[in-house]
């Protein structure tokens, strides 16, 4: 039976990559590539790196494919990423299928962690396959280290939502901290700014990371003109932000004394 190794790389650095990652990049038979087409051959290419970098004799063989890409113009979100997700798991079990012999384990490097906002765990789930997960660095856990910030106050909630849903519903209830994912039309913008401290980063843990912090109404013009900036001259851009309501901005550098 073929088992899936479902592979957390971290955000861009290969040396976010685990002792375990490294243990089942060289365990698997076959490494699966997603190609997303020339405006984000970077994540390809990094993909490639890592298995330059950490794979030994005798290297399992690798196989890249054409990611399809997801109907933006579906009228119903919910079933066009169904669709979405189908189309993913037909062109992986195409690349296992054409192999031979036979791969009994199938790597896929993720971006970040399996588990946070990412599908491929959903996706895989449709092929029937042993699933094995490994888990890697988040893009939060990278947001927190760039800035030196702990990811929530003492004692205190923090939620995880999406740009879409933060447009959509405003500021959660209950809640100072929240961590905004999957932004692509910076969403702080629709909130009333006022004792709001914003912490946002990008391309983390690559060279080309940018991070700014502040209080939102100060540092949302500089995230909105950098963030643009970096897409256009990279074609592509993955971001992620901490929004906190209330404190000061060095609170957050305190670091408590140990006993």
């Amino acid at each position: 039976m073929t088992t899936l190794s479902l592979i957390g790389i971290g955000t861009g650095n290969p040396e976010h990559l685990t002792l375990q990652a490294i243990r089942a990049l060289n365990a698997a038979d076959l490494i699966l590539i997603p190609r997303k087409g020339a405006a984000k051959a970077d994540l390809a290419e990094l993909r490639r790196r890592i298995c330059d970098e950490v794979l030994t004799a005798p290297a399992p063989r690798i196989a890249e494919f054409d990611l399809p890409r997801r109907d933006a113009a579906h009228p119903d979100y919910r079933a066009g990423v169904e669709d979405w997700h189908g189309a993913i798991a037909r062109v992986w079990a195409g690349a296992i299928a054409a192999q031979s012999p036979a791969p009994g384990r199938v790597a896929l490097l993720v971006w970040g962690d399996p588990s946070l906002y990412d599908s491929t765990l959903r996706i895989a789930a449709r092929l029937g396959h042993a699933v094995e997960v490994i888990p890697g660095i988040t893009a939060i856990q990278a947001l927190t280290a760039a800035h030196a910030i702990p990811l929530n106050r003492i004692g205190a909630p923090v939620t995880i939502t999406t740009g879409r849903r933060l447009r959509d519903h405003g500021w959660p209830d209950g809640v100072d901290s929240l961590v905004v994912m999957l932004d692509g039309d910076c969403a702080f913008q629709t909130l009333d700014p006022a004792g709001i401290g914003i912490w946002w980063g990008a391309y983390l843990g690559m060279a080309e990371e940018i991070t700014e912090a502040g209080p939102l109404a100060e540092a949302a013009p500089r995230i909105i003109a950098a963030r643009a900036a970096a897409r256009a001259r990279h074609g592509w851009i993955m971001d992620v932000y901490i929004l906190r309501r209330g404190g000061d901005l060095n609170e957050e550098q305190e670091v408590p004394t140990q006993q």
